[in-house]
């Protein structure tokens, strides 16, 4: 299952491992969200 989380207007993807249980967060959406950065 594949996801996208909105934090403050930017869009962060994301995966859902079934196998492991655990969520996987896209690195360069995440430092794009945090520095707003437009080239992350």
């Amino acid at each position: 299952m594949s996801n996208i989380k909105l934090v403050e207007s930017n869009k962060i993807r994301s995966i859902w491992d079934e196998k492991e249980q655990k969520w996987y967060f896209s690195v360069v959406d995440v430092v794009s969200a945090l520095t707003d950065s437009p080239n992350p």
